[in-house]
């Protein structure tokens, strides 16, 4: 390794590659890892074009998510590739839903995989598809997130009942640690279906799952549907990524999404794999995932599935928000907000506003109070075409930084601690939205556990710092 102008140049596989402010920390809350470090650790896991991280991105096109100030901060994502790029990154040309393109990085080997680290790219994002043949998708991902309060165990076992589900359909799954408190269950298809077909037969496993385990899985969209272990099917939808093996997670011990054995699966600890032991697992045994790209399996047995699904009146469930309305779809409306029986279509005069009224309630806006009677009583009130509420939510804040809009959680529980000690720990939704750019979260609470006469109002968002608000009123 040799250094110039305050960095360090590595020598990959014939490339010299720049590695700038290499002592700046990356990880300094509980695990300690500069930036040179955390280039080491992938490059020691790097493998090759079946194994390793670069197993998991090897000619994929691949979503930079930047975390330029560590892992403790805020990340954003770059889709379009940079300019000057080193004769070992290349690019391919994505179509997006939205009708855009963008030239996005190919990360197919060690020397480009030190450069995206080098750009703070902690995590690794790669699409589901091949450079060949973007439209088709090679793999099905089965992502298992809990929910609050829900431990591993109900994650394990959820993974189970999918792998009982994939064998049955002749596909072979691939489990590995989501590198947080999930799971991810991965599976290699054959690249003929597009992105709407590969969601739709994940949507009919979430579903399979659920029956088969109704007590711990969920396929419901809406959070506050949800319990148990949800088995997130958008994560097929066109435009989407999930972090791939051996890819870092931004958390304080600098945990690692691990492959594992299926034997692994019911005894391992997903906070045992970290920066500093994945290696030595790395070199002392094969990968699990080695074989994968072998066995590539038919989607028909999971859209026969998916079929009786339909035959059955279970149709279509919510779209991602930033996609347009699907045939079939259902109202991508919340249930606590959902419209109240016989109201009537808004004027025309407002169909711009309408058609954009899903994304934004998806997003946390449009709130909408219960409507009392005209006198003030509990009458039903006349149909007015507004949502109106199902479910005692209220919204707390909203806001880029996580932590400030934790910290108003903290100050409205403050405000309000009767009722704060009424809560279960689910009763709490803490929202994650994804711009184009940019993340931001939301925090609601439920009341469903506070006596209606003491549930607190609706209050000013604390804090309420919302990305797209300019973007809204500059449209309206």
């Amino acid at each position: 390794m040799a250094k110039a102008d305050d960095a360090a140049v590595l020598s990959i596989a014939g490339h010299e590659v720049r590695i700038t402010n290499p002592g700046k920390p990356y990880f300094s809350r509980e695990a300690q890892l500069s930036k040179l470090q955390l280039v080491e650790f992938y490059l020691s896991v790097a493998g090759g074009a079946g194994s390793g991280a670069l197993g998991g991105v090897f000619e994929r096109p691949f979503v930079l998510k930047r975390f330029v100030n560590g892992a403790h901060e805020e990340p954003f994502y770059q889709k379009r590739a940079p300019d000057n790029l080193p004769p070992y990154v290349r690019t391919v040309t994505l179509h997006f839903p939205s009708g855009r393109t963008a030239d996005e990085v190919v990360i197919d080997n060690a020397a480009a995989l030190a450069w995206a680290v080098n750009l703070g790219c902690i995590e690794l994002h790669p699409h589901p598809v091949r450079v060949a043949d973007l439209d088709h998708p090679d793999e099905l991902r089965i992502d298992l997130d809990p929910g609050p309060g829900v431990g591993w165990n109900a994650v394990r076992s959820v993974a189970r009942v999918v792998k009982s589900v994939m064998d049955e359909a002749g596909l072979r799954a691939w489990p590995k640690t989501s590198g947080s408190r999930g799971m991810h269950v991965n599976v290699r298809i054959e690249p003929r279906w597009g992105f709407t077909e590969v969601r739709r037969a994940a949507l009919a496993v979430a579903r399979e799952v659920e029956r088969r385990a109704p007590e711990i899985a969920s396929s419901k969209w809406w959070k506050e549907e949800r319990h148990g272990v949800f088995l997130d099917y958008n994560q097929n939808a066109k435009d989407r990524t999930t972090c791939s093996a051996y890819s870092v997670r931004p958390l304080p011990d600098a945990r690692v999404s691990t492959p594992l054995h299926w034997d692994e699966v019911m005894t391992c600890d997903p906070a045992a794999f970290t920066v500093f032991t994945v290696p030595e697992r790395f070199a002392s045994q094969s990968d699990p995932h080695a074989a994968m790209n072998q066995h590539a399996g038919s989607l028909e047995p999971l859209l026969a599935m998916a079929e009786r699904d339909e035959a059955n009146g279970i149709g279509d469930a919510p779209w991602p928000p930033h996609f347009k309305k699907m045939e079939g779809e259902p109202a991508r409306v919340q249930p606590s907000k959902a419209r109240s029986v016989g109201a009537k279509s808004a004027p025309k005069k407002a169909a711009k506003k309408k058609a954009s009224a899903d994304e934004e309630t998806a997003n946390g806006e449009s709130e909408e109070a219960v409507t009392e009677g005209a006198d003030g009583s509990n009458a039903p009130p006349k149909p007015t075409g507004r949502r109106q509420s199902k479910m005692p939510l209220i919204s707390i804040g909203q806001g880029q930084v996580r932590a400030e809009v934790e910290a108003g959680l903290e100050r409205w529980k403050a405000r309000h601690p009767q009722a704060a000690a009424l809560l279960a720990e689910d009763d709490i939704l803490l929202d994650r939205m994804r711009g184009s750019a940019y993340v931001w979260y939301r925090i609601r609470v439920n009341l469903r556990h506070i006596p209606e006469a003491e549930r607190p109002p609706q209050e000013t968002l604390d804090p309420d710092d919302d990305p797209t608000r300019k973007w809204r009123e500059s449209e309206g």
